[in-house]
């Protein structure tokens, strides 16, 4: 990847950066490139200034290029200009760099991206189609419990499947493992932290109209989406919202037993799981204890407490004892699927 790449990804992947910059050579390139890749749709997707019709087009365009379906040039320069970002104007504007890249790849690893980003790019049209007209004033609301599991594996799920098959082609491949269960908990360990994000940005996406909590949840708890934070409804809200979080730890215990799977001399890719695991434990142990006025105010694992949790986790490394104590659950979360499925 180049040196300009490197930097974009750095400045627009937060603190995904952190767990890509441990993982090993031989996989790096190829899930860094991938995230860019998945970042530019979600630009795309999340430019609210920009008429829907146009970023669906511009969204399917992008894809067509990623899947090799069309060499049509693409230049985002007009969706650039409505970024509040300058560092996600550029990744815009870089588009055609991340797409060159892409042909560099073995046909192999190619073919994984390209199944991901497929992937990811469908659930984003999916998306903008189904709140489309959504707004403060008119909120819209997941209708299903399987709707929201579809959506969270659409759009990070799937994300557990490719780093799985990059990493047991690149970095273990004549190891015998259970495959199937690698990539089931693979896949929950995605849709673990996804749904840590759905429920700590819960106040955000109302402002805008969406609602990820699904109305045959919502319906026999007696809360509708327009009053869900309202704190007369607390004592109705948070019985359910609880059930949600369990159901997020659930799908991060099986993401534990997922990283403690893979082969232990693997440290870096064992502990580019475990961090994005424990800081969402962390912000899981934070919503448990707020209330409705406390989530308005939006979660956050400070910077300090991130740090921590990623020396704590390095030091305890060799030490299998002092390891497994660093992921601890409520004791409502266990690693099989759970009732809200």
């Amino acid at each position: 990847m180049t040196d300009a790449l490197n930097q974009l990804l750095k400045a627009t992947s937060r603190s995904f950066y952190l767990t890509l910059r441990v993982l090993p050579a031989a996989v790096r390139p190829q899930i860094g490139l991938a995230y860019l890749l998945a970042r530019t749709a979600d630009t795309i997707a999340d430019t609210e200034l920009v008429p829907l019709e146009q970023r669906l087009d511009a969204l399917k365009r992008l894809r067509e290029r990623i899947q090799g379906s069309s060499s049509a040039p693409l230049n985002f320069g007009e969706l650039a200009k409505h970024q509040g970002s300058s560092a996600e104007g550029t990744l815009l504007e870089k588009v055609e760099d991340s797409l060159t890249l892409l042909q560099t790849l073995s046909p192999a690893d190619q073919q994984l991206a390209r199944t991901v980003l497929n992937t990811i790019t469908g659930g984003q049209e999916l998306d903008l189609r189904r709140f489309a007209g959504a707004s403060a004033e008119k909120i819209v609301a997941l209708e299903t419990a399987a709707q929201l599991d579809d959506y969270t594996y659409r759009v990070a799920g799937c994300v557990g499947e490719f780093w799985t098959k990059m990493c047991r082609a690149h970095l273990f491949p004549r190891l015998r493992m259970d495959d199937a269960q690698l990539l089931a908990d693979g896949v929950r360990l995605g849709k673990g932290l996804q749904l840590v994000n759905i429920l700590r940005d819960l106040p955000a996406d109302l402002k805008k109209g969406r609602c990820y909590l699904p109305a045959d949840k919502l319906e026999p708890a007696g809360l509708l989406p327009e009053v869900l934070l309202s704190p007369v409804n607390e004592a109705k809200f948070r019985p359910l919202f609880h059930e949600y979080l369990d159901r997020a730890e659930s799908h991060l215990a099986a993401g534990w037993a997922y990283t403690n799977t893979l082969p232990f001399g693997q440290v870096r890719v064992r502990l580019a799981c475990a961090w994005p695991i424990l800081i969402g434990m962390k912000t899981i142990e934070k919503m448990r204890t707020a209330s409705v006025l406390d989530l308005q105010q939006h979660i956050k694992v400070s910077r300090i407490e991130v740090r921590g949790i990623m020396l704590r986790s390095a030091l305890f490394y060799p030490l299998p004892r002092m390891w497994q104590k660093l992921f601890s659950t409520t004791g409502k979360a266990v690693a099989s699927e759970g009732k809200l499925a």
